[in-house]
């Protein structure tokens, strides 16, 4: 393994526990421009000293990501160690196998998201580093799990800084007796791997047109559309906050802005909430909601409104209507730094709109998903649009991503998801 050698004190904040290196905290030598891209080294201090090990890409503003410290062998034990761990502990959170089994940094494996629901995984690979490793974590995974089915949604934009094309690929189905009856049974999927490059085709190839499965969380079954759906299909990491909001919503009027395919308001519909609206921009995404809302009996409680949210709050605001509850869980408006004064601009329109449709005495809850908005920022953003309003507010809560989100200790940036509670 080729070293990698860290400048006078940069090896400090990787003993310590920092996942990243940067290419400035590196000395550079003609063995490192022999790595390829994503390629394991051996992280050392300046006078040669192990550190851990890592992976290496020359191409990416992280240079380095560090997997483990000392001289632990990256390999096939490496990472069911590594799944078994987090294995253990989703199972004892969550209870049912519908959850995020692996959050990159926050589980110690930088590049590698994977979501479970149920017999199925959707997995983003966002590094060379854990595209290069895929032959071996692919195949402890599978033996841990043993899945019906794997979806590659590698189609997020942080791959093209990895130097990583864009797809969304489909695994071959596991022979049957390994994980692979249900998925032969549904027959939803096809049996050699299907690469779907973006945009995806229209029409799909038969047996690629839908891959909408159930999923369970709360008490409330949704349905998610694991190939065209945003992210892995799915937005676990609100799980708590649904909750919470639906422990509030008995005999309530509540707004879901945002709702994708129903996150927030059909929890708050089978808790007893008097009527719930819908607003989203995807029309596929509303079809799932009120599918769900039959398959849990709330079909009579729910309505939707397909259209930009911004345009949907003002023709609310024009028709004087006002809710008990409004939930609003815009995507992120600070996908970088430079967006940090523009998306800031953005939360505090949304507040302003979305306080202005609440009663009196109600209550409003506006969440943020971009990391690079720090919590105070988010706050005084939020209330800022609630001020513009003309209205007042208490802080309720403040809240985070579900514990299946673990954060890491070292690392500000996967504390991304804030959400705050206010009575109006």
């Amino acid at each position: 393994m080729i070293p990698l050698r860290l400048k006078k004190g940069c090896d400090d904040a990787v003993r310590k526990g920092f996942p990243w290196i940067f290419a400035g905290d590196i000395i550079d030598s003609s063995e490192l421009h022999s790595v390829p891209a994503g390629g394991l080294v051996s992280i050392e201090n300046q006078k040669g000293q192990p550190v851990g090990t890592g992976y290496y890409n020359a191409k990416s503003q992280i240079a380095c990501r560090v997997l483990a410290l000392g001289r632990e062998p990256i390999d096939a034990a490496f990472f069911r160690k590594k799944f078994a761990a987090a294995l253990a502990l989703r199972d004892k959170l969550i209870g049912i196998p519908y959850y995020r089994l692996i959050h990159s940094e926050g589980d110690f494996l930088p590049g590698l998201l994977v979501d479970r629901f149920g017999e199925t995984l959707v997995i983003q690979v966002g590094t060379a580093g854990m595209e290069a490793l895929q032959p071996i974590w692919l195949a402890a995974l599978e033996e841990l799990l043993r899945p019906g089915a794997i979806i590659l949604r590698n189609d997020t934009g942080a791959r093209k800084l990895e130097g990583l094309e864009q797809e969304v690929v489909i695994l071959p189905s596991p022979p049957v007796g390994e994980g692979g009856a249900q998925r032969r049974e549904r027959g939803n999927s096809p049996q050699s791997q299907s690469r779907i490059e973006p945009p995806l085709p229209n029409p799909l190839p038969q047996g690629e047109r839908e891959f909408i499965i159930e999923v369970h969380e709360n008490n409330c079954i949704y349905y998610a559309d694991l190939l065209h759906g945003q992210k892995t299909g799915w937005f676990y990491d609100q799980r708590d906050n649904r909750k919470m909001i639906a422990d509030l919503a008995k005999g309530k009027t509540l707004l879901d802005v945002y709702s994708h395919s129903g996150g927030f308001a059909l929890p708050a519909a089978l808790a007893g909430a008097a009527e719930v609206l819908m607003v989203d921009s995807s029309k596929l995404a509303l079809e799932l909601a009120e599918k769900a809302a039959r398959r849990n009996g709330v079909a009579e409680h729910c309505h939707y409104m397909q259209g930009d949210a911004f345009e949907a709050m003002q023709q609310l605001q024009k028709e004087d209507k006002q809710f008990d509850m409004v939930l609003a869980d815009p995507p992120a408006f600070v996908k970088a730094r430079k967006d940090i004064a523009s998306g800031l601009k953005g939360y505090a329109k949304v507040a302003k709109l979305a306080a202005a449709l609440v009663k009196p005495g109600g209550l409003l809850f506006v969440a943020s998903c971009s990391h690079h908005a720090g919590r105070s920022a988010f706050n005084k953003a939020v209330l800022d649009g609630v001020a513009k309003a003309g209205k007042t507010a208490h802080i309720l809560r403040q809240t985070g991503a579900a514990p299946d989100h673990p954060r890491h200790p070292q690392l500000p940036q996967s504390e991304y998801l804030k959400g705050l509670l206010l009575r109006l």
